[in-house]
């Protein structure tokens, strides 16, 4: 099935992104999405063709535009449309989608993008792929619909996606469990050393959960919250004891912020409870 789906994804796109035309948003029977909590408060209505303002800024001149955006889009078809995009300074871009309780293999598409006459908004070109076009504003891209207005209507809201925030604090570094859910982690009883290593150019989390590898997306936002993808890649291998490694696999579904100590050390956390998990900073290259 999936194979097929892959050969007619603009078409799946059509049919799942049915907020994109016609009605705009309003269509009947569409599917609950939770609203991003930061979502922009500014108007949506305001069409993404209208002239460039008269100083002669345009969001391409004045804002910080190149990193890594997502969030989950509206999906006809399906809860809702896991999407990530991330657009390089070099004018190319990479795009992720994962049809939430369709598929957990991520459809995934990369090339260049093309700015529009007033520097506005972004379009996404690619070989076999349908293009899509954003509005870009300050932390946040506007996914438009085909004639590349904004999505109006009562899921407006919901076709946004928002700029991921770095931090070097806990980016780019080697991060070695040494607790989990109040535990102590003895690395000689698992088979192995969990380790988190979280890569902020490609905004992926990887490392290993004692016995199997993974890898992933994950996205830092202000306030020191943290989101890593529900469904994380990991090898196959099986090993004596696999109850740790599905605890740490879940802990990294469950976790929404994260603390520095004093000590360095790395905590991720569930809103104020007790940290699920204790890291310490080990070298990358160990």
């Amino acid at each position: 099935m999936y194979p097929l789906a892959r050969i007619a994804l603009p078409l799946m796109l059509g049919i799942a992104l049915g907020g994109c035309s016609g009605e705009r948003g309003t269509e009947s029977g569409e599917p609950e999405v939770s609203t991003q909590p930061d979502a922009p408060t500014e108007t949506l209505a305001q069409p993404a063709s209208q002239p460039a303002r008269p100083d002669g800024h345009s969001s391409r001149d004045a804002l910080d535009w190149a990193g890594t955006y997502s969030g989950v889009l509206p999906c006809a078809s399906c809860p809702g449309i896991e999407t990530t995009v991330t657009l390089n300074q070099d004018g190319t871009y990479q795009r992720s989608m994962v049809f939430i309780d369709e598929n957990p293999e991520p459809f995934v598409s990369s090339g260049t993008f093309a700015w529009d006459t007033d520097g506005r908004a972004v379009m996404l070109e690619a070989e076999g792929d349908e293009a899509q076009q954003y509005q870009v504003g300050e932390n946040v891209l506007f996914h438009l619909d085909r004639d590349g207005r904004r999505i109006e209507g009562d899921l407006a809201a919901r076709y946004l996606l928002h700029k991921h925030a770095n931090d070097p604090q806990v980016e780019d570094r080697r991060w070695t469990l040494v607790e989990l859910r109040g535990q102590p982690v003895d690395p000689a009883a698992t088979g192995g050393t969990p380790f988190l290593i979280l890569d902020s150019e490609h905004a992926r989390a990887s490392g290993n959960a004692s016995c199997n590898t993974f890898n992933g997306p994950y996205r830092i936002k202000t306030g020191s919250r943290i989101e890593f993808h529900r469904h994380m890649a990991t090898t196959m291998m099986a090993c004596p004891d696999m109850d740790r490694e599905a605890a740490f696999l879940e802990m990294l579904t469950m976790v929404d912020n994260y603390s520095v100590g004093e000590d360095g050390g790395l905590s991720l956390n569930r809103a104020r409870m007790a940290p699920l998990a204790r890291f310490v900073e080990m070298p990358v290259t160990e």
